[in-house]
């Protein structure tokens, strides 16, 4: 906490446990307080998905929180700014294969964007929230002192990577009760202050979409088109898909297919064709190269200082929300005619998938440096596809695959489990060298689209490049 003079503070209370304890902290603190509820609710007409508005039961948790020790709360409609700053964002960044991260956004446009701008003339000292995060301010008054966003104490609530696009002049602004403190702690301080909403379990899910499905906004918005599931070892067709703005690179959950576990490794756009595989076979990301986009994060939002550190040194990097921090190096190259500059980001160890769209966030000890957004991967540094699957993806009419394979989970002996395929006749004519007969069981993982050795072959070219 800055200093130890009372301060004016701008609370703001989801109506959740995190953000009501928080706002006791402070109040607890001596500071003043006015607890501020913000209401995105951005299209009217999803009112039907449910029977009683999940907003209307938050505030009323919120209202309740402020009651309890006579602290003002004002609600603050921003839902034009939401849509328009990151509803229509997301849309967009979908339909072009991409995968965005609303809550990075909300945090950066909304939260401590459009809130902040909407109270710059009440005279706040600071903003605080409930968020899982440390800000540390210069002891100086000078503008020029940079604050400095580190982990909180509790690594697996940690929400940092949620907060890296902010800017220099937010995070001046911003404070985190919570950063010290877990999350354990921070029930059993719900239930110390008698909070109405100690039992209430933490809201998963995007933020804005309240109880309706993912898969339902996405519809309601992009549309459908159907397009077919290959697996990118083998080329077998295995299904159908809605479109390819329903999945993401690394996705496993929601893949409806038996067996497994599967993963989807690409997306090829152009021909609404998703590839899958499955755990068996290792990606190799360790070496591979991976395209950044930091002109409205890390460079945008970082001192100079900072910036040439980062490049002449080893750093840490998240891509997406969870503990799994990787060491990388991140240099910066001018592009279109140096007019820009994009990060350039070599992994050491293995990662699932990289997706574009996502932030990929960069620390140095407990420091957190920036963010960036993850561009299109190099064409030969993806999951390697076999040309059999390219062949079938580039195929104009794909009525003529016939019936996806059959997938069926059988147990061997040893309880260990064996997948098997069973193809059914593909309509396509002889001449036409698509369509291959699928591999039996007894082969293993590789069919003949890849060498036995492919793995190594692909290290051994990293290597050499890198």
């Amino acid at each position: 906490m800055p200093g130890k003079k009372k301060l004016k503070i701008a609370v703001l209370l989801s109506g959740g446990v995190d953000s009501s304890v928080a706002l006791r902290l402070l109040h607890h603190a001596g500071h003043s307080c006015t607890a501020f509820y913000l209401k995105i609710w951005f299209q009217e007409d999803y009112e039907n998905f449910w029977a009683a508005c999940p907003w209307d039961e938050d505030l009323k948790y919120a209202e309740a929180v402020c009651d309890q020790i006579g602290v003002p709360l004002e609600v603050v409609h921003l839902t034009e700014e939401y849509w328009s700053n990151v509803v229509s964002y997301i849309i967009e960044e979908y339909r072009c294969g991409r995968t965005p991260n609303p809550d990075v956004l909300c945090n950066t446009r909304i939260k401590f964007g459009a809130f902040m701008n909407a109270i710059s003339s009440m005279e706040f000292d600071y903003v605080a929230s409930g968020h899982y995060a440390r800000v540390v301010h210069s002891s100086s008054e000078q503008d020029s002192d940079a604050s400095v966003l580190e982990l909180s104490n509790d690594t697996v609530k940690d929400q940092t990577y949620f907060l890296s696009h902010l800017s220099q002049d937010q995070l001046k602004r911003l404070l985190f009760p919570l950063g010290r403190i877990s999350k354990d702690e921070v029930r059993r301080l719900a239930t110390n202050f008698d909070l109405p909403n100690k039992e209430r379990k933490d809201s998963q899910g995007i933020c804005f979409l309240g109880k309706i499905k993912f898969s339902d906004f996405v519809a309601r918005h992009i549309g459908e088109l159907e397009g077919v599931l290959l697996e990118a070892e083998s080329g077998d067709f295995l299904g159908k898909h809605r479109g390819f703005w329903f999945y993401t690179i690394g996705q496993r959950q929601g893949l409806r297919l038996p067996g497994g576990p599967w993963y989807v490794v690409e997306k090829d756009i152009q021909n609404n064709v998703i590839l899958f595989q499955e755990t068996i076979i290792l990606w190799i990301k360790e070496g591979a190269n991976s395209a950044l986009d930091p002109s409205n994060g890390l460079v945008g939002h970082l001192p100079t200082i900072l910036i040439s550190s980062i490049a002449r040194s080893t750093v840490e990097i998240l891509v997406r929300h969870g503990p799994s921090f990787y060491p990388c190096t991140l240099t910066m190259e001018p592009v279109d005619d140096g007019k820009k500059d994009v990060g350039l980001v070599q992994l050491f160890e293995d990662d699932q998938g990289l997706a574009a769209g996502q932030f990929a966030a960069f620390y140095r000890d407990k420091n957190c440096l920036g963010s960036g957004i993850i561009l299109e991967s190099w064409e030969d540094q993806g999951f390697p596809v076999c040309a059999r699957a390219l062949e079938i993806a580039r195929l104009e009419d794909k009525s003529k695959l016939g019936k996806p394979v059959k997938i069926m989970v059988q147990p061997e002996p040893k309880g260990n489990i064996q997948l098997h395929k069973e193809a059914a006749m593909a309509k396509i004519t002889p001449s036409e060298p698509v369509i291959e007969t699928p591999r039996p069981a007894s082969q293993g993982i590789f069919s003949s689209c890849f060498p036995v050795n492919w793995l190594k072959e692909l290290r051994n070219k990293w290597l050499r490049t890198f």
